[in-house]
């Protein structure tokens, strides 16, 4: 019995013996290293392009409004209807217009008389002057003051007929370029203004379409790419097989301070009006970069809620570098670093589980 007990006993001190052997062994085992793919960091000029909504627009557009209160006499165009420019579209009626004309006439004739007579004694008393002793250095300084003073009354009077005349010109509404009339808001009786319910909608819209004005609001990060002349090109709803080129003509110089962005317009031609003002469009804007920058697959960068870095590799070791992103194209991405340099060593397909100080086998 004696015997069988140190012999259990030798059997297990033997196996606790080994056991830890293996345990001094397991940990003495140096880490595996992994192995990544690697790529190296060079710089080139990316080239992508991004797609904005766009408006198209009357190349010149006018609401036009009565100056005058009046009602409508006679309409002389609809809408659709082609009109050039000084064209008569509209013929308004305002009676107590012709009468105050009337009256202005009539002051100015009167004034006229007036002014007629003191200039005739004035002449015929200068005349009579020249003869020494016969009138008065009085008398003549009295007839050069009421003809100046019916002179200036006179004036005053064509003013006031001008006046009137031209208040009555606004009772016939003509066009102002060449256009299209897009929209009509009154019919024959109807009353217009300058104020109140007659001003509630434009008499007429005016819309010059043989040449479109195509609007774009260009986020801040990429204003820098684009210039005057740029060639763009853009796409509409209605017409999806089709794609149309323009240049940009027109650039604000400034953000919106709700947008942040910059205001952009392109000239369209549109002779053959397939486009209309109003569409929807889709605008391809390219952004070709001036100077070169560091360009890396998007698999390279590692973007968390804190910051987007990339990971290199020196001395077969892990070390992630901070960098700010820059434009997409395709599967690359521009990115911004002082703490990167040409051909430096980047894990192609990083992720957060890679560690600084991680061994790695490229």
């Amino acid at each position: 019995m004696n015997k069988y007990i140190i012999t259990s006993t030798a059997a297990l001190l033997a196996l606790n013996l080994l056991s830890s052997c293996g345990e001094k062994k397991e940990e003495a085992a140096p880490e595996p290293e992994a192995v990544i793919e690697t790529v190296n960091l060079h710089k080139e000029k990316l080239s992508s392009e991004i797609r904005l909504p766009a408006e198209l627009q009357g190349f010149r557009q006018v609401d036009l409004y009565a100056k005058v209160s009046s009602f409508v006499k006679e309409l002389k165009v609809d809408i659709g209807s082609e009109v050039k420019a000084g064209q008569l579209l509209i013929v308004l009626e305002a009676p107590e217009i012709s009468s105050q004309i009337a009256a202005a006439e009539s002051r100015l004739r009167s004034q006229e008389a007036v002014y007629t007579a003191s200039n005739s004694t004035y002449n015929r008393i200068l005349e009579t002057s020249k003869v020494e002793g016969t009138i008065s250095k009085n008398d003549l300084d009295q007839a050069v003051a009421r003809k100046s003073s019916d002179y200036a009354q006179l004036q005053a009077a064509k003013a006031a007929y001008k006046e009137v005349q031209t208040i009555q010109s606004y009772l016939q509404i003509r066009a102002p370029f060449d256009g299209v009339v897009s929209a009509r808001n009154v019919n024959l009786g109807a009353y217009v203004g300058p104020a109140g319910k007659g001003s509630d909608l434009p008499i007429f819209t005016i819309q010059d379409q043989k040449k479109l004005r195509l609007g774009v609001s260009v986020p801040e990060m990429y204003t820098g790419f684009l210039k005057n002349g740029d060639d763009i090109s853009f796409t509409v709803r209605s017409l999806p097989n089709q794609s149309f080129n323009a240049k940009i003509k027109r650039m604000s110089g400034a953000l919106d301070l709700r947008l942040r962005s910059e205001r952009v317009e392109m000239d369209v031609e549109n002779t053959t009006k397939r486009l209309l003002p109003g569409m929807v469009a889709e605008v391809i804007l390219k952004l070709n970069s001036v100077d070169s920058t560091f360009v890396v697959p998007k698999t390279a960068v590692v973007s968390t809620s804190e910051r987007a870095f990339v990971i290199t590799v020196k001395d077969n070791k892990a070390k992630s570098v901070g960098i700010k992103k820059g434009r997409e194209s395709g599967d690359n991405i521009e990115i911004f670093s002082d703490s990167l340099s040409v051909n430096d060593q980047l894990v192609k397909s990083a992720s957060e589980e890679i560690r600084n100080g991680t061994p790695i086998k490229k």
